[in-house]
């Protein structure tokens, strides 16, 4: 089994996607961090740097597709290789459907849905090069269960699971495996500014009783890039807690 030797990671600067960054970066692996601005970019890119990692920043938007292309490109010429993709950018514009903008739709689509499409056709030629890969999405228990006041959320989410399944048996052959991880509420930016009334209403809703970490998304990350993970394809593994069975 080939080496897991360089990731390339969006939205890399903050919550999870900083989390994998830093756990790949630990095991020894080259990232390249995107996110949207370079000035975002620049404490993550630090931080492994000066714990004897080696990153690279690349600032793009994830919805356009000769960009990812460019950046993916020139991760491979830096690090030789791009082994691994983990599509995890994404927005949220939450609303209710009815009072939803098409503009709020079309760019949650965009970033989440879009942004995982443009990610796996920017990475499918090196990987099919090398006939070795492995794509990991951030998919949500939104998508597997739907959560008002996201229907945008929710259908990018959802499609990022029938995306991973359809690509698998694409690429499988090519050994390339693809997978999701189905993080639940888990302790980033975004539950952080939460009342404390309602974390305590989340916290109800989850059998193990508390809110996930980053790192146990990025631990499951890891993992699904390991060679104990390599007859594992087309699969949403759900990482909430028990909110969702």
């Amino acid at each position: 089994m080939p080496e897991v030797k360089t990731a390339f990671i969006t939205g890399a600067s903050r919550g999870i996607g900083r989390a994998i960054a830093k756990k790949f970066a630990e095991s020894g692996i080259k990232v390249t961090c995107t996110s949207r601005t370079a000035k975002d970019l620049e404490q993550i890119v630090s931080e492994i740097e000066e714990n004897d990692g080696t990153a690279l920043a690349a600032p793009i938007d994830v919805s356009e597709m000769t960009a990812f292309e460019e950046a993916v490109k020139k991760s491979a010429e830096k690090f030789g290789s791009v082994d691994v993709l983990v599509n995890n950018a994404g927005i949220v514009k939450d609303n209710l459907l009815l009072r939803m903008k098409e503009g709020d739709w079309d760019s949650v689509i965009d970033v989440n849905l879009k942004g995982c499409f443009n990610g796996i056709k920017a990475v499918t030629p090196h990987m099919m090069k090398n006939r070795f890969g492995r794509i990991i999405n951030i998919t949500s228990v939104s998508g597997m269960m739907g959560n008002p006041g996201q229907a945008n959320y929710s259908a990018a989410k959802a499609g990022i699971i029938g995306l991973t399944k359809t690509v698998a048996r694409e690429l499988a052959s090519r050994n390339i495996t693809v997978n999701a991880i189905a993080p639940g509420y888990i302790d980033t930016d975004m539950t952080t500014d939460l009342s404390d009334k309602m974390r305590e209403e989340m916290i109800k809703q989850i059998p193990l009783g508390r809110i996930g970490k980053t790192e146990e998304i990025a631990a499951t990350a890891l993992f699904l890039t390991s060679d104990a993970a390599a007859y594992i394809t087309g699969q949403t593994i759900a990482v909430n807690g028990g909110l969702y069975m």
